[in-house]
C-alpha cells in the first residue's frame, strides 16, 4: 500500500478509518507499513517489532535530548541571549556558554561599535561607572538600582549637564540590548533625565574677544589654528585631523573638505582674506595642515591649551574652551544675517532646531521692544 509521506511524531487518531478514501493513491518515494485499522494493536502493526509504550519521535530525532536541554535552559534564563549562543556538543546537547560578566562586555562593545574615539572613550566610561556601583549583571539590574545610581551621582555634586550625560549613555545602552534581544526589558526606560537649563548664552563670547585673542597670539601657527576654528567654526577634533590636501582654491577665496562627526563629510568656503593667510602656510598635500613638535598632527588637547592661553592672552576672565570659537562662529554669522539653513550646513548639523538655539540664545528682536512701558 502506498501512503502519503507522514511526520516522525504522526499519530492516528481513533476514527482515522472513517475517515473518506482518497480518489487517487498519493505518490511517494517511501513506503509505508499500512497503517492498524478496526481497534487493531499499534505495537504489532510496527514492522521493527517495538513496543507501544517506544517512542516513535525519540528514536526518529537523535537531537531530542539537546532540544530538550535547550528548553530547560531557556526557561531557566530571565532574557534570551543572542550575544552568548548556545553551543551545542556531540554528546547529546551539553551545552558550553560563558558567564554574564562575558557577555555584558560583549553587549558594551557591541553597543560603541561605529562611534567616533572620542564619544567610545567618554560612553566607556559613563557605563563602567554604573556597572561599577551595581555590580551585577545587566539583566538582574532594577528600576531602583538605576535611580540609586542617579542619587549617588547627584551627591557626588557633578553638573547638571554631566549627570544627564551619564545617565542617557546607560539609557542608551539598556535600550539597545533589549532591541538587540539581550535583555527581556528595557529597565531604564522609566528613569527619568532631569531637565537642565541650557547655558548655551554663557558660551558665546563677543566679535572683539575673538577678535582679540587671534590678533594677541604670537605663534604663527597657533594663530592660524584660531582663524580656522572661528572662521569655518570647527570642531577641534576636525581642526586637527585637517591635510592640505584638503584645502582647494576657488575664484575668491577657498574651499575646506571637512571630514567631521558621525563620518560626515562637507565643504566650506572660506573668504579671500583667510585663505591668503593658510596659502603661504601651505605644505605637502598629505602633510598635516597643523603639525605639532613631533612632525604628526596636532592633538585636540594641545589645540584646548593653546585656545585656553590666547583667552588669558586676551584677558577673558572665563574658561575658554576650543568649542566657544564654534559657539561664536554660529552666533555672529546668524546675527550678521547668514540664513539659518547655511549656518547648519557650515557646522555640520543634523537637526536645524541645533543651529536654532542660537536664534533663542541671542534673539535680534523680542515682543517687549513693542510695548509702551
Amino acid at each position: 500500500m502506498i501512503a502519503p509521506d507522514l511526520p516522525a511524531n504522526h499519530h492516528e487518531s481513533p476514527d482515522d478509518s472513517q475517515q473518506p478514501a482518497f480518489n487517487e493513491p498519493v505518490q511517494s518515494s517511501i513506503v509505508a507499513p499500512e497503517l492498524p485499522v478496526d481497534g487493531q494493536n499499534r505495537a504489532s502493526a510496527l514492522p521493527d517489532g517495538r513496543s507501544q509504550d517506544a517512542s516513535p519521535l525519540s528514536e526518529s530525532c537523535p537531537n531530542l535530548c539537546a532540544i530538550n536541554a535547550i528548553i530547560a535552559h531557556s526557561s531557566r534564563r530571565q532574557d534570551p541571549d543572542p550575544l552568548n549562543p548556545v553551543v551545542l556538543t556531540p554528546d547529546a546537547g551539553q551545552m558550553v556558554s560563558d558567564d554574564l560578566g562575558s557577555t555584558d562586555e560583549q553587549l558594551v562593545e557591541l553597543w560603541l561599535h561605529g562611534r567616533s574615539v572620542h564619544t567610545r572613550r567618554a560612553y566607556r566610561s559613563d557605563v563602567e561607572r554604573f556597572i561599577r556601583f551595581v555590580n551585577r549583571p545587566l539583566h538582574q539590574v532594577s528600576l531602583a538600582d538605576l535611580q540609586a545610581f542617579a542619587d549617588l551621582l547627584n551627591q557626588e555634586g557633578l553638573s547638571p549637564v554631566s549627570r544627564r550625560r551619564i545617565l542617557a549613555a546607560v539609557k542608551s545602552l539598556f535600550a539597545f540590548g533589549n532591541t538587540l534581544g539581550y535583555l527581556a526589558f528595557d529597565t531604564a526606560r522609566p528613569l527619568r533625565l532631569e531637565p537642565i537649563r541650557d547655558g548655551l548664552v554663557d558660551r558665546l563670547m563677543a566679535e572683539d574677544e575673538i577678535r582679540r585673542m587671534i590678533v594677541m597670539e604670537p605663534d604663527l601657527r597657533n594663530q592660524m589654528i584660531l582663524v580656522v576654528m572661528y572662521a569655518a567654526g570647527l570642531r577641534v577634533s576636525e581642526v586637527c585631523g585637517l591635510r592640505w590636501g584638503d584645502l582647494h582654491r576657488r575664484n575668491s577665496g577657498g574651499q575646506l573638505t571637512v571630514f567631521g562627526k558621525g563620518g560626515k563629510t562637507r565643504s566650506i568656503l572660506l573668504p579671500q582674506q583667510v585663505w591668503d593667510r593658510l596659502d603661504g602656510y601651505r605644505g605637502d598635500d598629505e602633510a598635516p595642515l597643523f603639525i605639532s613638535r613631533k612632525g604628526e598632527h596636532l592633538q585636540p588637547a594641545q589645540a584646548n591649551r593653546i585656545v585656553k592661553k590666547a583667552a588669558q592672552r586676551a584677558g577673558i576672565p572665563r574658561r575658554i574652551t576650543s568649542h566657544w570659537l564654534r559657539h561664536g562662529h554660529a552666533s555672529h554669522a546668524l546675527e550678521r544675517g547668514a540664513g539659518i539653513h547655511l549656518v547648519q550646513q557650515t557646522l555640520g548639523h543634523s537637526s536645524i532646531a541645533t543651529t536654532g538655539r542660537y536664534l533663542h540664545a541671542r534673539p535680534t528682536d523680542s515682543s517687549s521692544n513693542y510695548l509702551n512701558v
